[in-house]
Order: structure tokens, then C-alpha cells, then sequence
């Protein structure tokens, strides 16, 4: 009867307190191994009866439905989605570990209910599992190394002081990425502008999109009686518009690729009589990795290593157990 008793304190009084205190606990990097897999627990959807694994578990938002998935595979399914199979493997490296750093990081900030992460590029990161990669004509030899890329880095993520990094990143910069803060408005300490040479094969290094004097005006809500004069260009530190005046009307680079449609933030505008000619280097927000830059550098002779902490200023490749 005292073994009952004693057993019913520490199961009612004792455990709840220690999980509470674990769940709290804000050190990502010595418990983080464990505290993914509790997440995963607490997360699982009551009426889903797939058993957790005591291994690590990705929930991912799949067509409305929540797929539980090792934490390796998972990566894997980013990397074949995100960075063309046939890069240098060091370059594949480095988007195994972005990419793994980037879903760890939503254990404390999921972006969806009862799932940490979703497959939509434009919210989360893309996927796509081997059978689909192989059906799109993808080839078993670059499959082969892009899990020797996502296997050979297993367990590794960026941490900055201790703590996992927001680990964004983009298709191409255009030469140069840019301030989180010139995107964003919040200074971020390793996400800072940096060189990005190399990238000039990349398919959307350089764009050129026209418009219409009228569909320029409709976009922007400007007055089809005025000219179309473009002064003030202000830029950032990573090249792209920071601030510019179009018809005395001011608007920032990012308010001017949003209402356009733009590949990026560094843009030129330039008026011809009726035609209005927008010409962008790189291709999304260009803030952090650019994957055709961890080519260029990963050809180079550069290691992932020295690909990410050259991405992130002063962020330092760390397993993910501690």
C-alpha cells in the first residue's frame, strides 16, 4: 500500500512539475534533442493514433492533413525541393543544415496549428519526397548524393550564441544579400549583408519586366494625368531600393516589388514614352544563403562550413544534441 501511495504522489505532484519546467526552459541548444521530442508529443493530434518515435519527428501540414516524419527525411524532402540535385555537394550541405536549422527553429514558433512546418515554399520551405523527384526525371545518382549531403551533416545546425538562428535564404542575390533589417525592419545580428559573387549563371541573375505608363499607375495608384517621373532612388547597403519618388509619391523597395510583382528589391525603373521598363538583379528577399552563391563558393573549393558562416555573420555550425 506505501508503494501505491508513493507512486500516485510522484505521478500526480512530481512529473507535472518537471515537465512544466522543461517546456519552459529557453537553453534550445543542450535540450533541444529531447524537447523536439516532447514537442512532437504534445503537438500530435488526439484523434491521430500513429504512435510518436523515439526519434526525432517533424509534423508537416501536407493537403490539409498532418504527416509525421523523421527529422533526416524531412530534410532531405526540403533539399531535393529547394536546391537543384545536381550543385557540389558541399553546397547541398549547406542546404541540409539551413534547411534542418530552419524547422528546428519552429519547435517554440510553429507556423501552423498542430503542425510546426507546411510545404508551401511561399510560407515554409518546398518538399518533395523521392518517388515524386525520381517521377519528375530526377536521377538515382543525384538522389544518392543529395542524401549523402543531408546524411553526412545529420544532427547539425547554425546557432548564434547559443541559440538556433533564423535561417532564411533565397535562389539568388544578384551579387550581394541584403540587411534583415532593410527587408524586415528588425536588425538581425548574423542576417547582414555580405559579397555574393559567382552567381551570374543563375537563371534569374538579371530580369526585365515592362509595363504599360497605365498598368504602372493602376499598380501604384497613381494619377494617369501626371508623368511617370522617377527620382529620390535611395538604396541599402545590399544594393537594393531602399526608399524611391515616383510621380512625388514615396514608397520603399519592398512596397515597390509587392505591388509590381518583382523578382527582387534591387531594381531599376526607367520611363520611354508609354513603356515603363523595370530591370531586377536576383531572385526573393536576399536575405541570408543564396543557394546559387553556395554554388559558386562550394565550386570554388569553399566547405559548407565556410559557405554558412559566410551567410551568417558570426553563426557557428553546432550539433543539434549539444
Amino acid at each position: 500500500m506505501k508503494k501505491i501511495i508513493l507512486l500516485t504522489f510522484v505521478l500526480v505532484w512530481i512529473m507535472p512539475s518537471f515537465l512544466l519546467n522543461f517546456f519552459d526552459s529557453p537553453n534550445h541548444s543542450s535540450e533541444l534533442k529531447n524537447h523536439h521530442y516532447e514537442k512532437e508529443s504534445a503537438m500530435q493530434d488526439p484523434e491521430n493514433t500513429e504512435p510518436v518515435e523515439s526519434e526525432p519527428t517533424v509534423a508537416v501540414l501536407k493537403d490539409d492533413k498532418i504527416e509525421y516524419m523523421q527529422l533526416e527525411e524531412y530534410v532531405l524532402c526540403v533539399v531535393l525541393a529547394e536546391m537543384p540535385a545536381d550543385f557540389d555537394i558541399e553546397a547541398l550541405k549547406a542546404q541540409a543544415v539551413v534547411a534542418r536549422t530552419y524547422t528546428c527553429r519552429k519547435i517554440d514558433d510553429p507556423k501552423h496549428k498542430n503542425a510546426w512546418v507546411c510545404i508551401d515554399s511561399g510560407c515554409c520551405q518546398a518538399f518533395m519526397d523521392e518517388a515524386s523527384y525520381l517521377f519528375k526525371g530526377g536521377t538515382k545518382e543525384n538522389l544518392q548524393k543529395v542524401r549523402a549531403a543531408v546524411d553526412s551533416t545529420a544532427g547539425e545546425v547554425l546557432l548564434y550564441q547559443g541559440e538556433l538562428i533564423e535561417a532564411t535564404y533565397f535562389s539568388c542575390s544578384g551579387g550581394k544579400t541584403e540587411d534583415a533589417a532593410a527587408v524586415w525592419g528588425a536588425d538581425v545580428p548574423y542576417l547582414q549583408s555580405v559579397d555574393s559573387p559567382g552567381e551570374e549563371l543563375a537563371s534569374h541573375y538579371t530580369d526585365t519586366v515592362r509595363f504599360s505608363v497605365r498598368e504602372l499607375c493602376n499598380q501604384l495608384d497613381l494619377s494617369l494625368s501626371q508623368a511617370v517621373l522617377v527620382e529620390n532612388v535611395t538604396y541599402t547597403s545590399g544594393g537594393g531600393v531602399d526608399s524611391i519618388s515616383i510621380q512625388g509619391k514615396s514608397f520603399t523597395g519592398t512596397q515597390i516589388r509587392e505591388k509590381l510583382g518583382l523578382r527582387s528589391t534591387a531594381f531599376v525603373i526607367t520611363v520611354a514614352g508609354d513603356t515603363v521598363t523595370v530591370t531586377t538583379k536576383g531572385f526573393g528577399h536576399r536575405v541570408g544563403m543564396s543557394q546559387y552563391g553556395a554554388e559558386a563558393m562550394a565550386v570554388n573549393g569553399s566547405s559548407y562550413e565556410e559557405i554558412l558562416t559566410h551567410y551568417y555573420t558570426d553563426a557557428a555550425v553546432s550539433d543539434l544534441s549539444g
